[in-house]
C-alpha cells in the first residue's frame, strides 16, 4: 500500500499536554483501520519555534521521536537533553517525557506509539 504526501489526515493541537502553541500531527497510517499491530500512532510531527509537547508518561506502551530536521530540547524523565537531525528517544515502562522545539526552524520528527 502506498499513501502520498497529500493525503495524510492532519490534526493540528494547541497546547498539546500543557505544551506550548500548536502541533501539526500527519498521520501517516490509520492507526484503528490500516495498521494490524498494536501501534497508537504512527505520524509525522512538526513543532515550530518555541512551540512543544508538555510532559506526559507512557504505561504500557513505548513512544519513539526520531528528529528528521531541526533542533529539540526533550526532557526524558528528569534529564534534559537536545536532540538534532538523526537522533532517536525512546520512552516508555511508565517513564515520561516532553519535546520542544528550541532552534530557529521547525522541528520535523517521526512518532511512533506502540502497547505491549
Amino acid at each position: 500500500m502506498i499513501r502520498r504526501k497529500n493525503e495524510y489526515t492532519v490534526d493540528i493541537r494547541e497546547e498539546m499536554r500543557g505544551g506550548n502553541g500548536k502541533v501539526k500531527i500527519e498521520h501517516l497510517w490509520d492507526e484503528k483501520n490500516e495498521l494490524k499491530s498494536k501501534t497508537r500512532l504512527m505520524a509525522k510531527i512538526t513543532l515550530e519555534p518555541g512551540c512543544g509537547i508538555g510532559f506526559h508518561s507512557h504505561d504500557d506502551e513505548e513512544e519513539i521521536f526520531y528528529i528528521i530536521k531541526g533542533t529539540a530540547q526533550a526532557e526524558d524523565n528528569g534529564e534534559t537533553v537536545i536532540l538534532n537531525a538523526g537522533d532517536t528517544i525512546m520512552t516508555g515502562n511508565g517513564a515520561g517525557h516532553s519535546i520542544k522545539c528550541v532552534g530557529d526552524k521547525p522541528v520535523e520528527m517521526t512518532a511512533v506509539i506502540v502497547s505491549y
